[in-house]
């Protein structure tokens, strides 16, 4: 039974890899170059790279993914448009980032604009992802939040594990699972999300991996030497240029 098993995994990260080989570049620049995006979100583009970082997780048309507390949905849109009519997008924020992305949420969505983008809304302790039924999740600049305490501020403190298990749980065997964050000073593990809104790489990298995943690629292309990672991330001087860094983990 557990050769099967292992058979069964084998065979379907070797899709999942097939499937991001098999996806032409010109799939990430052309939903990056849509005409139907916003100015706002093509500002961003200069400092986000985003056609790079989804070629990087190899999403692909008909894909199912999950953009999990997608705030306004910058990128749900880029992968709503990757995936296409064949695919679908499950945009999930918490009430907390619900508030706090109204405004957009409510531009991006207006008269139904992205019709393969489910909006929900939901707590950290029921995702709502079921099981087994996705082929990629990402997390963008947001996975330290995890380990951020706000209870005033209407955020309230989160079971990490319990969140990375229901994310594993919903993702296929061999599923891409995306992270981009903000880099902290190493050595410091989870500590910084507090006030800076930062999280150490290697912690993440252990406590991701200690959940069914592994990390199976990186990029550099979001870094910034010259962030000395004191600065909280919403400081003028800094914000919109953290040294940030690019993790691609496949569920085991």
């Amino acid at each position: 039974m557990r050769t099967v098993t292992l058979l069964l995994v084998s065979l379907a990260i070797a899709s999942a890899a097939f499937a991001a080989d098999t996806a032409p570049d010109s799939v990430y620049a052309r939903a990056v170059a849509d005409p139907a995006r916003s100015e706002k979100d093509r500002t961003r583009d200069a400092r986000e790279k985003p056609a790079d970082v989804l070629a990087l997780a190899g999403f692909a048309p008909g894909m199912k993914i999950a953009d999990i507390f997608a705030g306004g949905g910058y990128y749900s849109e880029l992968v709503s448009d990757v995936v296409g009519p064949g695919g679908s997008v499950l945009m999930l924020n918490n009430t907390a980032y619900q508030q706090f992305a109204r405004e957009e949420l409510k531009d991006r969505l207006k008269d139904g604009r992205l019709k393969n983008v489910k909006p929900m809304l939901v707590e950290s302790c029921n995702l709502r992802l079921g099981e087994g039924d996705l082929d990629g999740a990402l997390i963008v600049m947001s996975y330290h939040d995890l380990y951020h305490v706000d209870e005033q501020g209407g955020w309230a403190p989160i079971n990490a594990g319990n969140f990375l298990d229901q994310i594993h749980a919903a993702l296929k065997p061999g599923a891409v699972f995306l992270i981009v964050d903000h880099a902290a000073t190493g050595g410091t593990g989870k500590d910084a999300a507090q006030d800076l809104h930062r999280i150490d790489e290697a912690f993440a990298k252990r406590d991701i991996e200690s959940h069914g995943f592994r990390l199976e690629k990186t990029w550099d292309g979001l870094r910034n030497s010259a962030d000395e990672h004191s600065k909280m991330v919403f400081d003028p001087s800094i914000r919109g240029k953290t040294d940030r860094f690019v993790h691609v983990y496949r569920r085991i």
